[in-house]
């Protein structure tokens, strides 16, 4: 199938279209209307050096938050409230981390400066949010994301102490399934994620959900 090429038009092209990989289109921007429309679709940006490629992978990988699974060996931490925990206290602070921590087996990141100048902005209009961490008044890990309606897109986390992201990925997931939030995308597979109980499911129920939930512009 062809990979295909946004101009300035606030479009996507149908999400079964795209790659056996997920790869659905490239070019266009990251302005807040564009996010907003691929994420309600179904679609997330990632970067090949300049160039800004959008994929809607097939199956997704999701997690449902009742689903959730805390293992045994994190539990005394939250018991004990090994963190403080907050809620878009450093949206900043928290995606540039994300942006700089280097992670093994990946050589640099996807998030460049447009990218974090994005989603920054998308946080100062209530669409992106960051969960904290924090380890003696000093932010140790976190993600961050976007929430339209009942679905939270989960975008990057990052750790700077052991456990210290799983720490703030359950305690955000707890906080979210008492919102009301139905579902939670990890985009693509991982065994981390897979531990909490994310788990894969066919795009086209994904896209349903989408459309249930958050209210999908076709």
């Amino acid at each position: 199938m062809p990979i295909f090429a946004l101009d300035n038009e606030l479009i996507f092209p149908p999400v079964h279209l795209a790659e056996p990989d997920g790869l659905l289109a490239m070019g266009g921007d990251l302005s807040p209307e564009r996010l907003q429309l691929a994420y309600r679709n179904g679609i997330f940006p990632w970067y090949e050096g300049d160039i800004i490629l959008w994929w809607c992978p097939h199956p997704r990988f999701v997690l449902f938050p009742e689903e959730l699974k805390i293992s045994k060996s994190i539990k005394p931490l939250l018991n004990r409230d090994e963190f403080e925990f907050t809620v878009n206290k450093d949206f900043a602070s928290l995606i540039h981390h994300c942006k700089n921590t280097k992670r093994p087996g990946q050589d640099g990141t996807w998030i460049t400066d447009y990218v974090e100048k994005a989603y920054t902005l998308l946080h100062k209009m209530g669409i992106a949010y960051s969960a904290e961490v924090w380890k003696d008044g000093k932010l140790v890990g976190g993600l961050y994301g976007i929430k339209l309606g009942k679905v939270f897109f989960g975008e990057s986390m990052f750790s700077l102490v052991s456990n210290a992201s799983r720490y703030a990925f359950i305690k955000y997931v707890q906080i979210l399934k008492q919102e009301g939030v139905q579902l939670i995308d990890c985009q693509v597979y991982t065994e981390y994620l897979e531990g909490f109980g994310a788990r894969m499911i066919d795009r086209k129920e994904f896209t349903a959900l989408l459309q249930k939930y958050t209210g999908r512009n076709s």
